[in-house]
């Protein structure tokens, strides 16, 4: 049952922003784990579906790989770089249900890009914040639009949960900005 329409380019416009961030992020699992492909298989799937291919098994299948491959990193930013693989091919199946859990599916990677920042910076908040404000400047209207149709997440206690909340915040704010211009 869905409580929108959520049609295959609002799919490709989302899966196609988490693996540009998720390929960003490939060479830290990879640096971490050289002959374990799962997360480069997973975009690679991601990119067949943005690509126009219809939705696959190999999508699914290669999202669930890319997550086992996040359990067996040997650190947390090989962890986060494997996940954000998988949440992109994953995201192909994103559910047009308005539940806040579902912005995970649409803002991870990006998120995981901006912790990956912080925690190779020796932990600096000031970094995850600046890597959230170059990941706004790079989004696009058309995720926003995708984003706003579901409600708010609410923040929780861990670093990655924080600076969730807070790229949903700036970007549900930079359309409200955008809409007030018009």
């Amino acid at each position: 049952m869905a409580d929108f329409e959520l049609t295959d380019d609002d799919l490709r416009v989302v899966v196609g922003y988490a693996t540009q961030w998720a390929a960003e992020v490939l060479p830290v699992f990879e640096r971490a784990q050289p002959d374990d492909d799962r997360p480069r298989a997973a975009i690679e799937a991601a990119r067949e579906f943005t690509g126009g291919a219809r939705r696959s098994a190999r999508q699914r299948s290669s999202a669930f790989a890319a997550h086992r491959a996040a359990k067996d990193a040997p650190s947390e930013v090989a962890r986060l770089a494997a996940q954000a693989a998988g949440d992109a091919a994953a995201a192909c199946y994103l559910h047009p249900i308005a539940r806040a859990h579902q912005v995970g599916h649409i803002l991870r990677a990006p998120t995981n890009r901006a912790l990956i920042a912080e925690l190779e910076s020796g932990g600096d908040p000031e970094v995850g914040n600046e890597m959230l404000e170059a990941v706004c400047r790079r989004t696009p209207s058309e995720l926003v639009d995708v984003l706003c149709r579901y409600p708010e997440p609410r923040g929780g206690a861990s670093r990655s949960t924080q600076l969730m909340a807070d790229l949903d915040r700036r970007l549900r704010a930079s359309r409200r900005r955008t809409d007030l211009d018009a």
